[in-house]
């Protein structure tokens, strides 16, 4: 019987990613679950700001998408404090927001991505897709 190894770009898709969403929309989480689930994405969905440290520790994403506008805190700041933490620095990190004008302020937070609401699902998706591939082949050429 003849066994044919995977390419390299089959084996990284291959592997399910995580991806944890910030939003304080509850529509918004749903919709992104479903999709990125039906992505093969597997997915943690979180509305509060609170605890968001923890939840990175005992989940391990490979990517966050943060809303901009959350209650307490915004997404850039998070970001900021993901981007600044030596443990958390290479996280890759999607700011959304409803206010294009955000886009001007996002180069002090240090995130990866920006994506207006509303948001096509198809381009959400490969923009992560795009980013965790980069990520990984940036860690692949690290070793």
């Amino acid at each position: 019987m003849l066994t044919i190894a995977p390419s390299p770009g089959q084996v990284i898709e291959s592997i399910m990613k995580k991806v944890l969403v910030l939003d304080n929309d509850e529509g918004v989480l749903d919709v992104m679950q479903e999709a990125l689930n039906y992505e093969g994405f597997q997915v943690r969905i979180i509305e509060e700001t609170d605890n968001i440290f923890s939840v990175i520790d005992s989940f391990e994403p490979d990517l966050i998408i943060l809303d901009y506008i959350l209650s307490g805190v915004n997404g850039g700041e998070i970001c900021h404090q993901i981007k600044a933490n030596p443990k958390t620095t290479d996280l890759l990190v999607i700011i959304m927001s409803a206010y294009p004008r955000v886009i001007g302020s996002l180069g002090y937070y240090g995130c990866d991505d920006f994506i207006a609401k509303p948001f096509d699902l198809d381009d959400l998706v490969d923009r992560i897709k795009n980013l965790i591939n980069r990520g990984m082949n940036k860690n692949l050429h690290a070793v």
